[in-house]
């Protein structure tokens, strides 16, 4: 198994790095860096002002990839789906593809001062609840666990950034 980080658009190159060397220790597997696609505006919703996940996806889905290999895209822009306002997230379970935005995990997007490790900490564990969903792990119940659903940012900071004993063993790796 391997991952790939794409970081698409603007996404800050040493902030990804430090993300990958989290992925390492985390998943026990290569980690490697890539500069995605730039283009984004395909996926831009005027109205909402954001940009759609599930066509950054079907983007990230066209790049060619070895069996086993797990693709995170990396933006920094605003996420949504027609359902939800905003997301950090999502997983393409059936490709073994992720999208992440960092917008809404920095303290500065609500006015707040910065904070550099609670930032690193918190798009580590959007990455890795994201990765465990193409695993096949579903919402899991345990408030602690990497895999529970994060409605708002104090769910995200609330999780550990790993599995639960009931998750762990689904992993398969």
């Amino acid at each position: 198994m391997k991952i790939t980080l794409e970081l698409l658009g603007n996404a800050n190159k040493d902030v990804v790095d430090k993300l990958r060397g989290k992925l390492k220790s985390i998943f026990h597997c290569p980690v490697e860096l890539k500069t995605g696609f730039s283009y984004l505006a395909h996926a831009y919703n005027l109205e909402r002002r954001q940009y759609l996940s599930s066509d950054l996806l079907a983007s990230l889905n066209a790049i060619p990839r070895e069996r086993g290999e797990k693709i995170v895209g990396i933006v920094d822009v605003d996420l949504y789906t027609p359902r939800l306002s905003f997301i950090f997230g999502e997983a393409d379970i059936n490709s073994g593809t992720v999208i992440v935005s960092l917008t809404r995990l920095r303290q500065e997007y609500y006015g707040l001062s910065s904070d550099e490790k609670l930032f690193i900490t918190r798009a580590t564990k959007e990455i890795v609840h994201e990765l465990g969903h193409t695993f096949g792990l579903e919402h899991c119940s345990n408030i602690k666990c990497v895999m529970h659903f994060s409605n708002s940012l104090a769910d995200t900071d609330w999780k550990e950034v790993n599995f639960c004993d009931k998750c762990r063993p689904k992993l398969g790796i």
